[in-house]
């Protein structure tokens, strides 16, 4: 399976207004927080704060089950997959739950990751004749595209600042004030295996985790800023799609849910 690019859509499932919907049950303590550790590969969000979370629920005697969506019908099957995946197990992962049922809606290929997930079965096998790989190689290409991301939106502050950009050469992560971003780019660089530590450089390889040299310092910046602005021109364009096809926010999209 070597199809990336989020597609197009079919017929919205559902027409906008119509009758007043019964009031949405809150969420359990511990669910959506173990839903917000799942992440989006391409645009490197949670799936609840992009609203692919439709529902979740636990039962009393420990029976969870999640439903997710996405913008489009034709989402790339790879990118979902690993969303289905991730969020069954961060919820198997919970205390007390018991049995974890994950199902993504409303999608071309939702019977082969539905099934496929549930059964284990890795992504090669649930799309037997198709796919040729796992996806472990096609995760660490994202992780390296938002730690490029991430070296951008820390280190914009301290060039608008009036940072020599040389200086960031020698500058480690420790000396960096601290920020949602550093703290960000620290958790992506670590699950890369990169140094993530206050003694590690702020700009390095994401591939080899090699020092940026001079030389390359101008190019590794413009590459980092154009990668930061195309996974959030991504993002918006998918909230949008998913606005258009649904006319109800996702659990942990909205603050009631917080």
């Amino acid at each position: 399976m070597t199809v990336l690019a989020r597609g197009g859509d079919p017929p919205k499932p559902a027409e906008h207004g119509g009758p007043a919907r019964p009031p949405v049950p809150p969420v359990p303590p511990g669910l959506l927080a173990a839903l917000e550790t799942v992440r989006d590969p391409e645009l490197d969000e949670p799936i609840t704060s992009l609203g692919f979370v439709a529902s979740c629920t636990v039962s009393a005697d420990g029976e969870a089950e999640v439903r997710l969506r996405l913008p489009t019908y034709f989402c790339a099957p790879n990118f979902a997959y690993l969303m289905v995946a991730d969020a069954y197990d961060a919820v198997s992962a919970l205390p007390g739950v018991r049995l974890t049922t994950v199902v993504l809606e409303d999608h071309f290929a939702s019977d082969a990751i539905n099934d496929g997930v549930a059964a284990h079965a890795g992504f090669v096998q649930s799309f037997d004749g198709e796919a040729v790989a796992e996806l472990d190689g096609l995760r660490a290409d994202f992780l390296r595209k938002a730690v490029m991301a991430g070296t951008d939106q820390v280190c914009r502050p301290l060039l608008a600042a009036g940072k020599d950009p040389a200086a960031l050469l020698t500058m480690t992560l420790g000396e960096v004030p601290p920020s949602r971003a550093l703290s960000r780019l620290r958790q992506r660089r670590a699950e890369l295996g990169l140094p993530a530590g206050d003694g590690a450089p702020v700009l390095i390889d994401p591939l080899s985790g090699a020092l940026v040299s001079a030389d390359a310092l101008p190019l590794h910046l413009r590459k980092a800023k154009v990668t930061r602005i195309s996974i959030e021109a991504n993002g918006g364009i998918c909230r949008g799609m998913l606005r258009h096809r649904y006319d109800t926010p996702g659990r942990g999209e909205t603050e009631e849910d917080q």
